[in-house]
């Protein structure tokens, strides 16, 4: 089997790479809506499946794909990718001192088969100040990320009181339970 990462995000190809996989990337732009009444919970699931619906009619018969896709909850707000900076300065004041819940889903699938699953993470930020956010926000620009922030990145090694769960999936990708998934298929070199 050939491995298909359908996603573009540079965190998710480094996991992949760093567990031993050898892949593709093959990415369809989804708009990332869902409906108004979805439960939050539900939310990257739903996404993370129509990414891999996009992509499945590419798709070759020995060939599996991985789509996923993460959210950041606080207070039962979904927190997206911030539009600009003020956005990321709101989003990030908002984390701030609190905990939040950061999912990840992810979709396996083959032109037969579909399997789709989400790891829960919970992270605690210390008080940040508006110095520290605006100098993330400056240097880091992560105007790509939920919730406006990369655990990898700045922000994270001095702003992360506590993480209950897997550190990877704050990261985009729960690695191990992705592993797990895998194992059933073989792969060429």
């Amino acid at each position: 089997m050939r491995l298909i990462l359908g996603s573009q995000s540079p965190r998710r190809k480094q996991l992949l790479e760093s567990a031993g996989f050898s892949f593709e990337i093959r990415v369809s732009h989804t708009p990332e809506d869902y409906p108004a009444d979805m439960p939050l919970q539900e939310v990257p699931v739903y996404l993370a499946e129509k990414k891999a619906t996009a992509l499945l009619p590419t798709m070759q018969a020995r060939e599996v794909l991985v789509c996923a896709d993460s959210v950041v909850i606080w207070q039962g707000e979904l927190l997206g990718k911030p539009t600009d900076f003020e956005d990321g300065k709101r989003i990030l004041q908002k984390l701030s001192g609190s905990t939040h819940e950061v999912i990840t889903a992810v979709c396996v699938a083959t032109t037969s088969t579909r399997e789709s699953f989400a790891e829960h993470t919970w992270v605690t930020f210390h008080t940040l100040s508006e110095a520290e956010i605006t100098h993330y926000l400056t240097t880091a620009q992560p105007f790509d990320k939920a919730g406006s922030y990369g655990i990898q990145d700045w922000i994270g090694l001095i702003g992360v009181k506590e993480v209950k769960g897997c550190f990877y999936n704050v990261m985009g990708l729960p690695v191990a339970k992705v592993y797990q998934a895998l194992k059933k298929y073989t792969f060429e070199k």
